[in-house]
């Protein structure tokens, strides 16, 4: 089942459809299977059924899932490289561009920011 902790960080909706996708990054949940409905979720954690919707139409719109009609939601072939792409292209623009302009502010040159990466242990 769908693991979702909500937060007050992000809308709801884009929770929902970045819990959908780490289901399927970790394999919880494969090419092809069914995910629960929208009424499954909305019940399961109390959210607006728009809410839920919402949420989904964001994955049906990136073709990470597709819809059977009168069945239900499914995970589409290729979904988690689709997911993969767009995740590390917004790693590159989110994390690495701001660990770059904080790296400049401090005057920590590339060798040694490479260094603090490599031995990091967290």
């Amino acid at each position: 089942m769908l693991k979702l902790i909500l937060n007050d960080h992000e809308p709801i909706f884009i929770q929902i459809s970045k819990a959908i996708e780490d289901e399927i990054l970790s394999g919880c949940v494969d090419e092809d299977m069914q995910i629960p409905s929208t009424t499954e979720l909305s019940k399961l954690y109390k959210i607006n059924p728009a809410t839920v919707l919402k949420g989904i139409n964001i994955l049906v719109d990136n073709r990470v899932l597709y819809k059977k009609r009168g069945i239900g939601m499914f995970v589409s072939k290729g979904a988690k490289e689709v997911i993969k792409k767009s995740r590390k292209e917004n790693f590159k623009n989110i994390y690495i561009k701001d660990l770059i302009q904080e790296a400049s502010k401090l005057d920590i040159e590339k060798e040694e920011l490479l260094d603090m990466i490599k031995n990091f242990k967290g």
